[in-house]
């Protein structure tokens, strides 16, 4: 699998950009580890939206849903209250019913924190499904 960190033969991230709240943080003021989970799932949210994928009609029309299958995360350095961070998303994978991809939380060029999500196509009954041709299109590279 190409680093996406370096391969420039990959297409460009989505870019999606936060700031870290009080909230976000512990008593030392470093983001709390559960909510770069958070944040990334933004970021997932909008790079769907941003490739023309409406997750809300989609589960109304047809009952599917992306879930998370997977997740493999490294915790590389703190990020702090105040901080204005990136969450860089790229597509590595599209399968059948699946799709992989490489997450990022930036501040400025230096990589915070970084994992590889394996999203799932489910109906409504919970079951993995093939992702409709459209949707394949819409995701695809």
């Amino acid at each position: 699998m190409p680093d996406p960190a370096t391969d420039t033969t990959l297409p460009p991230p989505h870019r999606f950009a936060l700031r870290v709240y009080y909230e976000d943080t512990d008593l030392a003021g470093i983001v709390y580890y559960a909510n770069y989970l958070k944040f990334i799932e933004r970021a997932r949210s909008e790079w769907v939206r941003a490739r023309g994928v409406d997750q809300g009609a989609l589960h109304r029309a047809a009952g599917l849903v992306f879930a998370v299958r997977r997740l493999t995360a490294d915790y590389l350095a703190p990020a702090r209250f105040d901080d204005t961070l990136g969450v860089e998303t790229r597509l590595v994978t599209l399968g059948g019913a699946r799709i992989v991809l490489d997450q990022a939380v930036l501040r400025g060029a230096i990589v915070l924190f970084r994992a590889e999500v394996t999203l799932a196509c489910l109906d409504r009954g919970g079951r993995a499904v093939r992702l409709p041709a459209e949707i394949r299109r819409l995701l695809g590279p």
